[in-house]
């Protein structure tokens, strides 16, 4: 598991003074990025091997708000690899409010060669596969 931790922004605040709902998923990207690079597989890396990697699906549930200049700690981990795709989670926890959980979520992603033909990641990736399997150790 991999943790990421950052600063609400004034910017990303909606009208109400609380982090727009929408943000959340950018947190997540920011922490899936981070986690990459921490585990010596920066997307640059992917792409400069000839891999593009979209996102197939994204999902949060919001448990509590989170508000301007406070502290949050993402976690990511392994939900779920197969052949071809992958599932992050993600718990956002809001560290100037007792730790308290703010956010759960998801991404789920796959590997296509230039050209747009599916990535075996077990075979293609092997090691790419090990190393995100230690995520939930």
């Amino acid at each position: 598991m991999f943790e990421y931790n950052r600063t609400a922004k004034y910017h990303e605040t909606d009208q109400m003074g609380i982090i727009h709902h929408s943000n959340y998923i950018k947190w997540m990207e920011e922490a899936r990025i981070e986690a990459m690079n921490q585990m010596g597989y920066p997307y640059r890396r992917f792409e400069e091997e000839g891999f593009i990697s979209p996102v197939l699906a994204v999902n949060c549930e919001y448990k509590k708000s989170v508000c301007f200049d406070e502290k949050v700690k993402i976690k990511v981990f392994l939900k779920e690899i197969g052949r071809v795709k992958f599932t992050l989670g993600y718990e956002i926890y809001n560290l100037s409010q007792d730790n308290r959980l703010s956010a759960v979520g998801s991404s789920t992603h796959c590997f296509l060669k230039k050209g747009g033909r599916p990535v075996l990641i077990d075979k293609e990736m092997s090691e790419f596969a090990a190393a995100l399997q230690k995520m939930n150790v």
